[in-house]
């Protein structure tokens, strides 16, 4: 594993455009539901946890596509051999390797399901809800960009391992997102108890809506894991990649731990209760889950940007 400066500002831009990938689809979860609560009222307790989820998916929408266009700059330095801070006088490079390489136009279509990102967003209805079906298709177009981008591309175009890919990816920004935007964003913002049916009814349909997610995440995560092992476990101990896996791995293991505090006994607490040291438990813990998710898309981020365990391994 390789580690230079180059690589590392990859490492660190990726994790950044997966959490702002999360964020956007998180923010945009969490406003969809309070619109439907009638949040966008003016008199409504729940108005200012709507503006906080709808401005957090716009502004992640926003440095998704930043990061995305840094990427690819990156990946043009790193392919051209070029100093870091030299690959934006040959914008020419950049052009090539975006039409000439497959790591090139994955990063495009990422970039093109940005912009529909955005546009989703900012172009809100009369009610204030985002372009759903525009936001469906950026979020898949994002993220099956990405997905042709990392190891999965090594199966080729279309394949059964990039399909994966980029459902793992759906569910973890879906998990993240919503952990994250409501841990730090929109559940504080419903904290009075004037909000506290509000807050309990979102974190009910949070914990379900991550339930699911999680689910998928699991189950294609131990897909990609297996395949980059090269269906050896004995690469788990003997690569660094492997180590790398194995603390991504501690990582949602213990986020799942603090999910389901939170699911089966902090919430049916909270709504027997209606109680304030209930409903801010429920949110510190929902805290230090969001910390924990942030350190799996930084793990993620080294391993999509390192050399699989199997490979590594001759």
């Amino acid at each position: 594993m390789s580690v230079d400066p180059l690589w590392f500002v990859q490492v660190v831009i990726a994790a950044l455009a997966d959490i702002a990938f999360a964020c956007t689809l998180g923010g945009a979860l969490l406003s969809a539901w309070l619109l439907k609560e009638n949040a966008t009222a003016p008199v409504s307790p729940a108005r200012f946890g709507w503006v906080r989820a709808r401005r957090l998916s716009i502004g992640g929408a926003v440095v998704l596509a930043v990061a995305d266009l840094v990427l690819v700059w990156l990946q043009a330095a790193s392919m051209s051999g070029a100093p870091l801070f030299g690959a934006f006088a040959p914008v020419v490079t950049v052009v090539t390797v975006v039409t000439g390489t497959h790591a090139g136009m994955g990063w495009a279509i990422a970039f093109a399901g940005s912009v529909l990102l955005i546009l989703a967003t900012i172009s809100a209805t009369a009610k204030g809800s985002p372009r759903l079906g525009l936001f469906a298709v950026g979020a898949l177009v994002a993220a099956a960009g990405k997905a042709s981008v990392g190891h999965a591309a090594d199966a080729g175009a279309f394949s059964l391992a990039e399909g994966v890919q980029t459902v793992h990816l759906l569910a973890t920004a879906v998990w993240g997102g919503v952990v994250i935007a409501g841990a730090w964003r929109v559940l504080p913002a419903l904290g009075t108890s004037l909000a506290r049916a509000f807050l309990i009814r979102i974190a009910g349909k949070m914990s379900t809506i991550a339930a699911i997610a999680v689910s998928l995440v699991i189950l294609t995560g131990i897909y990609n894991a297996w395949r980059g092992l090269g269906g050896s476990a004995q690469t788990l101990e003997t690569s660094a990649w492997g180590h790398v896996l194995v603390v991504k791995g501690v990582l949602i293991a213990t986020a799942l731990l603090l999910g389901a505090m939170n699911r089966w006994s902090v919430m049916p607490r909270l709504q027997r209760t209606a109680s304030t040291v209930d409903a801010r438990t429920f949110t510190g813990v929902m805290r230090m889950e969001a910390v924990l998710i942030v350190g799996v898309f930084v793990a993620a981020a080294v391993l999509s940007h390192s050399v699989p365990g199997f490979a590594s391994m001759g």
